[in-house]
């Protein structure tokens, strides 16, 4: 919840983005306020309090309430103030390696629980359906998404598939318009919103292929997509900023070549073990 309220604060009006810091800085005494305790608090009406959960996709104050202090209760870190200019430095005015590697470690594990405890198994599954059922894979990503796309490209030419990963936005703006029903793309954006992969991902569906998305929820890209596996990840794109959100995408990728694989059956243990043999041979004579 704190990750969705970061990702949708500056998309909703100045009134409830005064809620909005409110809850991020002290989620804690939020759940402890009544509806009205909570508009008095930070100054604003109570009608603003129920736009303000409705806009984070929560039915009432009731489960908004409930789903931070589930975040609460998991250790979610307070992501945008978690490697900040102000805490603890050392001698150097730098940040000591051991609170560094801690604060950067509990980001990211609590990064991947949160976006576990978001993924509904029935994406999954139907994006794994739209995956081993194509004809062709192709990945898209720019910048560190690209990475990405080249990583997830690679495990699932392991399993034998027709695949390719493009960076470049102009070869994979042309490429999609070579496809055709029965093929498949992954895009993959951390936004969601990157005008080239739109673009691209537009000309594949109108081509008849479908879209598999690594993105962030209620983006251009999830809703034009034929299936999305969200990471709403609340990333400040800064230099003190890990980017956990490639290491969702990472994981998701993992879950995508995995559950494909298990499709696959028999016939791709046969194929692996030819594959393993062949690369055994092949280092053996060098």
């Amino acid at each position: 919840m704190l990750a969705r309220i970061a990702a949708v604060r500056d998309q909703i009006r100045p009134s409830e983005r005064k809620l909005a810091d409110y809850a991020m800085a002290h989620p804690g005494d939020v759940i402890n306020l009544s509806m009205a305790e909570l508009a008095d608090r930070v100054g604003v009406s109570e009608p603003t309090v129920a736009r303000f959960c409705a806009a984070l996709g929560c039915r009432g104050f009731r489960e908004f309430k409930i789903k931070l202090a589930q975040d609460i209760a998991g250790g979610m870190p307070f992501l945008h103030q978690d490697l900040s200019v102000g805490g603890e430095l050392d001698a150097d005015g730098g940040v000591p390696g051991s609170v560094l590697a801690g604060k950067l470690f509990d980001r990211t594990i609590a990064t991947l629980m949160q976006v576990r405890n978001n993924l509904p198994a029935e994406a999954v599954d139907r994006a794994a359906d739209v995956l081993a059922a194509a004809r062709r894979i192709e990945f898209y990503g720019s910048g560190n998404s690209g990475t990405v796309a080249e990583d997830i490209q690679r495990k699932f030419f392991r399993l034998g598939m027709p695949t390719v990963a493009y960076t470049d936005s102009h070869v994979y703006f042309a490429s999609a318009l070579t496809l055709a029903k029965g093929d498949a793309v992954v895009a993959v954006s951390s936004t969601g919103r990157t005008r080239d992969i739109l673009d691209a991902v537009q000309n594949a569906r109108k081509a008849g292929a479908d879209v598999v998305a690594l993105t962030r929820s209620g983006s251009p890209l999830a809703d034009m997509a034929t299936v999305s596996l969200v990471a709403d990840v609340a990333d400040d794109f800064d230099i003190h900023s890990p980017m956990t959100v490639r290491i969702a995408h990472l994981v998701l990728g993992d879950i995508l070549s995995i559950a494909v694989a298990l499709r696959m059956g028999d016939t791709l243990q046969e194929r692996l073990k030819r594959h393993d043999r062949a690369v055994d041979a092949h280092v053996s004579e060098r």
